[in-house]
């Protein structure tokens, strides 16, 4: 133990009159390490256990369950440093160089924990929100310091840096709720009968269970079509709010058998040919 200690008292460099020890060293990786998985732990606690009875939506308990961990932290450290007999001042040196670390290298890393901190204090996305921003398309799942997680339809894991959410466009399916409006075009010949092509297509919007009755489903009688008389079907819907392609896929089918035991003609393409006949005349054929 004598052995150990003198060890753990070996200085390492001193400044403004603190001396810092190979033993302040383990005992700041030690202690700094506990406090990160505590608050990971306590971060965890207030959004799944204190707020989850409340009607405080998942987006909101994970931006103030990271607020109360960013605040833990910052004081932790405080404390820590203080317990470990370091002088605040000394710090100024290691700022300092931090700074000009900063200056030449630091700057997306900053700019992004910056942004995250905006991210969560603003909430223009939060964990949930289903959203694209360039040509990512998926859902929320975690928003931490420096990168935002986005998983796709495809369960593709996607980490996106946070300054993207603030210099970027970003579109929120969700933002206000979870309802999204979609409007799936149908076309049909023009024999068919407008208003017998209306009530089927609402006939089968109603009958989808994945499409909400209210708002109601409505039907557009778009254009007249070069080969067709165009309709569109709009539709609100929750649960297929992340896989429109699936609903507009479901509701093809039963339109397509409605048509058939309606007698209601889904067109193709047409044109029509017109040949206009001419006369040839035959000029002198030269001689020999």
């Amino acid at each position: 133990m004598g052995k150990i200690e003198m060890i753990l008292d070996v200085p390492l460099f001193a400044s403004a009159g603190t001396t810092i020890t190979l033993g302040t060293v383990l005992y700041l990786t030690i202690v700094v390490v506990t406090l990160f998985y505590v608050t990971g732990k306590l971060k965890t606690w207030v959004v799944e256990r204190l707020l989850s009875g409340s009607h405080v939506d998942l987006g909101v308990r994970h931006a103030v369950g990271s607020i109360v961990r960013y605040v833990v932290v910052s004081l932790g450290l405080i404390v820590i440093l203080q317990t470990a007999g370091i002088n605040l001042s000394t710090l100024t040196v290691l700022f300092g160089a931090l700074g000009i670390g900063v200056g030449f290298g630091l700057q997306s890393i900053t700019n992004n924990f910056v942004s995250g901190i905006i991210l969560l204090l603003e909430r223009p996305i939060k964990v949930g929100d289903r959203i694209e921003v360039g040509e990512v398309h998926g859902d929320v799942v975690n928003i931490s310091p420096r990168a935002t997680t986005i998983v796709t339809n495809d369960n593709i894991a996607i980490i996106v840096p946070n300054a993207d959410f603030i210099s970027s466009k970003v579109v929120n399916w969700s933002y206000t709720n979870r309802d999204v409006r979609f409007n799936f075009p149908v076309g049909v010949s023009y024999g068919s009968d407008p208003e017998k092509v209306r009530n089927v297509l609402l006939e089968m919007a109603r009958a989808h269970p994945g499409v909400l009755n209210n708002p109601a489903p409505t039907v557009l009688f778009h254009e007249f079509g070069d080969s067709s008389l165009n309709f569109i079907l709009r539709v609100w819907t929750k649960e297929f709010a992340t896989i429109p392609g699936v609903l507009r896929s479901e509701l093809n089918f039963m339109i397509s058998t409605a048509f058939k035991k309606q007698g209601i003609e889904i067109p193709y393409p047409q044109r029509d040919i017109h040949i206009k006949s001419g006369s040839l005349t035959a000029g002198p054929v030269p001689s020999g």
